[in-house]
């Protein structure tokens, strides 16, 4: 792990692994599969309520009544904060178009999905004082692992517009500075 910034501990797979997501494949199937919602912050809630007018008629039926019975949010197993869920497994805003492709309704509205959806594949964790950057390896990913080594693209430069919006471009500058040093290192072994 690095040390980026002041707080932030970043595992070597977000350097080293190539990942680029594959929507022509898989469809967007992350957002509806899984069992739990995405991770959000109490100020991400809050925002979304704000946008509830806007997002409730486009969401579906089943999405709705989960909202109305147990709101936008829960406490998954481990304590953590998460968007409410269709049927064990559909993130409330994923909608599919008619050629089967899921989208998500807040970002086709012009708005900011959470920033754990826009971050994944990396997951952020609490390690002491610390925020754990770490990439989190899914099956339903496989494609992007293909696309992602064909483009020879690491996962922190296909991730960097959330990353520098989540941690800011200074912390992406030192980011893209520890990878470059790291690769330096490794090819001179």
């Amino acid at each position: 792990m690095f040390v980026i910034g002041n707080n932030t501990l970043v595992s070597l797979d977000v350097l080293e692994k190539e990942f680029c997501c594959d929507l022509d494949t898989c469809r967007g199937c992350c957002c509806i599969e899984g069992d739990a919602g995405c991770p959000v912050s109490d100020e991400e809630v809050e925002q979304i309520r704000t946008l509830l007018p806007q997002l409730l008629p486009q969401m579906t039926k089943e999405a709705r009544e989960i909202v109305e019975k147990q709101g936008l949010s829960y406490m998954d197993p481990s304590g953590e904060q998460v968007l409410s869920i269709v049927n064990g497994k559909d993130c409330i805003f994923a909608r599919t178009d008619h050629n089967g492709w899921c989208y998500c309704l807040i970002e086709k509205m012009g708005f900011a999905k959470p920033i754990s959806c826009a971050l994944y594949p990396i997951r952020l964790t609490k390690v002491g004082e610390y925020t754990g950057v770490e990439y989190h390896r899914w099956d339903i990913c496989h494609c992007a692992r293909i696309k992602g080594k064909k483009l020879h693209l690491p996962l922190y430069q296909f991730l960097k517009e959330p990353l520098i919006r989540r941690f800011g471009q200074a912390w992406y500058d030192e980011l893209e500075l520890t990878a470059n040093e790291w690769k330096k290192q490794c090819a001179q072994r």
